[in-house]
């Protein structure tokens, strides 16, 4: 069988640091993959004058799997969001980040465990009608929701609760206010629900779902939303198990998958060997998982899991006094 080979994309800031940790701790689990190495955000830009260089996109096409570090893209006008374009490029239609509790973090709780499927193409985020009038005095967007959008999104969250073995979905909207974009994404839910009866079907409005994930997060397991709200819940969830620097992302289309730190890429510590590379790390696991690659996924999360619980070279924002390198060979040491 060929060789696996991976677009890797180590972007600005602290992201080179954390992706060399990913791959080092992959190659030390035993995986034999070929890396192509590509440019994106402002390292493409002082290279090349593009945040996305046609070659780069060729890459991720022809490979069909990447695995990116953080990216910058300069405020102000006239650049597009890179991961916005990548995932309109690509069709990644679904954004899936899951949380877990790892014992030895600073978070105020320690049983979460919650996937947030996000669709990742509409909605809010699909860019339409954005206009501010000539006086600066009015500024509309346009919010754009098909069913066949809704259907692909819901019906990826449950697949993959089936996969998971996962008990229950629930479905977040603004209905009650937004009755053409929410109402049909809920409607579209509710058909796609009946389909899984196996699974625990729920609904909840957005707003409510804020305050019980900080009250009672043990109620939820997968969240299936919209854009806007996706991007929101899945920030607020990291909050339960530590922050950004414990929250991966995959970006999920029919036939490509970028996976990704989802935190920023935090210039000011990049090059002082400060950073925490565990999003990045997990989101090479949801890369294996993807791959099919479950038991080696397993190793390196319980290496991971392991090495916070003990505090063993962990990173400041951990609790511990080390840096990046010290914190991945704790983890290879364990593998």
């Amino acid at each position: 069988m060929a060789k696996q080979t991976i677009t890797v994309i180590k972007g600005d800031g602290i992201g080179p640091s954390i992706i060399d940790s990913a791959l080092e701790i992959l190659k030390a689990a035993g995986c034999d993959f070929d890396y192509e190495f590509v440019d994106a955000g402002l390292a493409a830009l002082e290279k090349t004058g593009e945040l996305l260089p046609q070659e780069t996109i060729d890459t991720i096409a022809k490979n069909k799997i990447t695995l990116k570090g953080p990216l910058t893209t300069p405020v102000g006008e006239g650049f597009t969001s890179i991961n916005v374009t990548l995932r309109k490029q690509f069709g990644l239609y679904a954004n899936v980040r899951p949380v877990k509790s790892f014992a030895g973090t600073k978070a105020r709780y320690d049983d979460i465990d919650i996937i947030t499927v996000r669709e990742n193409t509409q909605g809010m985020y699909s860019g339409a009608g954005q206009v501010v009038s000539a006086d600066g005095n009015e500024a509309e967007a346009m919010s754009v929701i098909t069913r066949e959008g809704a259907e692909k999104i819901v019906t990826f969250a449950y697949e993959l609760a089936v996969r998971e073995g996962r008990k229950k979905v629930t479905a977040v909207h603004k209905a009650n206010i937004l009755k053409s974009t929410s109402g049909l994404f809920l409607k579209v839910a509710r058909e796609v629900a009946e389909r899984y009866p196996e699974i625990e079907s729920t609904e909840m409005i957005v707003d409510a779902t804020c305050m019980k994930l900080v009250m009672t997060p043990e109620e939820f397991d997968v969240i299936v939303t919209t854009n806007l709200f996706g991007d929101i819940l899945s920030d607020l969830c990291a909050g339960l198990v530590g922050g950004l620097g414990m929250a991966p992302g995959a970006n999920i289309g029919e036939d490509a998958a970028i996976f990704e730190a989802v935190h920023g890429s935090a210039p000011d510590i990049a090059g002082k060997n400060l950073a925490n590379p565990t999003s990045v790390i997990l989101a090479s696991i949801q890369m294996l998982e993807h791959l099919n690659m479950g038991d080696t996924a397993e190793r390196i999360r319980s290496a991971v899991a392991d090495v916070i619980k003990s505090g063993d070279r962990t990173t400041r924002d951990l609790g511990g006094s080390h840096g990046t390198t010290d914190f991945t060979q704790s983890v290879i040491d364990r593998l």
